[in-house]
């Protein structure tokens, strides 16, 4: 079985210029607007707002009364008046004005130096409504900007917080969940100090069947929040501490849960082929695909992010993708109804088809070959050019019979339509594909009848007009392939004949089930 698409191979019989790593392209290429989607998708930092004003901690109603119409002055004294009723009244005060949802008066307080105090009020372990009242106060001014998240931090915050998911009241370790969340959230730097400071064991034990929902949505989305950012990405041992529990977390069925468990597979899967491995070993694959299938598109976006983050890895790690059966779900995603999904489901098949010919036959098989050229052909620009990026992959890793299929599926026509693209990468894309597509009917000796329907197709005419593009390499692409395929000299280059399979030979019908009527024929 040939390996990583046999580059020597590869390079030799059609497109010089480019490799394997080029075909499979990483997500830092691709889908930068998707990178913005997910902010909104899947929040950094949370605010805990209140709803209504039913009180969340078994707060005296007089103290209710007075905490309601307490000033900032009034706020930061009974903070700091060493007075236990004051300071709840105080605190509770605090929380109230940080939960409102326009312009909370964050750094107000934190000026006011209130935060360090707060922080110690979360090591009142006789006073679990002061605990709690500090903890949800520090969530929402660690749910800020950046240097509003590390006032929180510096004044110890954390080690507080960790000591808080072990609380024998629900409602305090859980807001303890959360604000870690926040501060995890603000970046690699921090994480990294949530990590180290030991969350990963006390976060953990809080995953046990009697966890309420709510509580299980927090505790995954600051899980989430520890394998996220990648400059550096989560150290490996705490990695491996993860992912046993996000692999338990994607058979849940609750859709917050599924979301999350599988945006933080995608982050440890956005990384090198080592990275990736560590989620596959983890055995989480055949869940993942199986997910592709969910009615929620906030569940099937992360999935699909990380199934298409793990074939960009190597052979075997995009085999382990297809043996569980993705083929035909990405079929079905290829004509969902959003064209996010549209765009990430043509990404993923397009680096499935950067593989070897074996992996190329799954699409074929698979029937993914027939929505792939409609996206082509109809897709709104960013799902074409993924469609492209995957039919040109086919063309350059297939072999003969695999690409005269795509002409069968009817590739050629949107191809051509594509070379009046702006963008020069696609249109690059686009004429290495129709390259590939025009030495493959030379082999098979169809040149004549495919370079009528290139022509037919508008596509002569198009690819005569990039001669005079601004981009040196689209003029020389182009022109190559007008000297090559379109003179008028007749000469054909004996060299081109046609390369043998395995076997021997080519076993043009091979696959008559899936082939369109009249085999393999241009």
């Amino acid at each position: 079985m040939p390996t990583e698409a046999n580059p020597s191979r590869l390079k030799d019989f059609k497109n010089k210029g480019r490799d394997v790593e080029e075909m499979r392209r990483r997500r830092t290429e691709v889908n930068v607007e998707l990178r913005k989607a997910k902010k909104e998708d899947h929040l950094l930092k949370r605010r805990n707002l209140e709803i209504d004003d039913e009180p969340l901690s078994p707060l005296q109603e007089q103290n209710r009364m007075a905490a309601a119409n307490m000033s900032i002055e009034d706020i930061v004294n009974g903070i700091n008046s060493g007075d236990e009723n004051k300071e709840i009244t105080a605190t509770h005060a605090a929380r109230k004005i940080l939960s409102r949802e326009r312009n909370p008066p964050i750094d107000i307080l934190i000026n006011a130096n209130v935060v360090p105090k707060l922080v110690e009020f979360l090591s009142r372990v006789s006073n679990p409504d002061l605990q709690f009242e500090s903890a949800w106060a520090l969530t929402n001014i660690a749910s800020g900007t950046s240097d509003q998240t590390k006032a929180v931090v510096s004044a110890g915050a954390v080690a507080g917080f960790i000591s808080l998911l072990g609380s024998p009241h629900p409602v305090v370790a859980e807001q303890a969940v959360w604000a870690l969340g926040n501060i995890a959230g603000d970046g690699p730097e921090l994480r990294d100090h949530v990590i180290e400071q030991g969350i990963i064991k006390p976060l953990l034990t809080l995953i046990k069947p009697d966890t309420s929902a709510t509580f299980l949505r927090n505790v995954t989305w600051t899980l989430s929040n520890l394998c996220r950012n990648k400059n550096p990405p989560p150290s490996v041992p705490a990695v491996r501490q993860l992912l046993p529990a996000l692999a338990h977390l994607i058979h849940n069925n609750d859709k917050e849960i599924l979301a999350d468990a599988c945006w933080a597979l995608s982050y440890l899967t956005d990384g090198p082929n080592e990275r990736i491995q560590e989620v596959v070993d983890a055995g989480v694959v055949p869940r993942l695909v199986a997910l592709l299938d969910h009615v929620e598109v906030a569940v099937i976006t992360p999935t699909l992010r990380t199934i298409g983050n793990i074939v960009t890895g190597s052979d075997i790690q995009t085999d382990s993708v297809l043996a569980a059966g993705a083929c035909p779900l990405l079929a079905k995603l290829l004509v969902h109804a959003k064209m996010n999904i549209v765009k990430e489901a043509a990404w993923t098949v397009s680096n499935i088809a950067a593989g070897n010919a074996i992996q190329i036959q799954a699409l074929i098989t698979n029937n993914v070959i027939r929505p792939l050229v409609d996206v082509l052909g109809k897709g709104d620009f960013k799902c074409q050019k993924e469609a492209a990026w995957a039919i040109t992959n086919i063309t350059l890793g297939g072999n003969v019979e695999q690409i005269a299929l795509l002409c069968q599926f009817g590739a050629i026509a949107p191809l051509c339509t594509l070379l009046e693209a702006k963008e020069p990468k696609t249109i690059l894309v686009v004429l290495d594909g129709l390259a590939n597509i025009l030495a493959a009917a030379e082999k098979m000796g169809e040149l004549e009848k495919v370079s009528l329907h290139v022509e037919e197709c508008g596509g002569l005419d198009r690819i005569e007009a990039l001669q005079s593009h601004d981009n040196v390499e689209i003029y020389h692409k182009s022109l190559a392939i007008l000297e090559q395929y379109f003179s008028t000299d007749g000469d054909e280059d004996s060299e081109l004949a046609p390369s043998t399979s395995q076997s021997g030979n080519y076993e043009f019908n091979n696959s008559p089930s899936q082939a369109p009527e009249g085999g393999f024929s241009f």
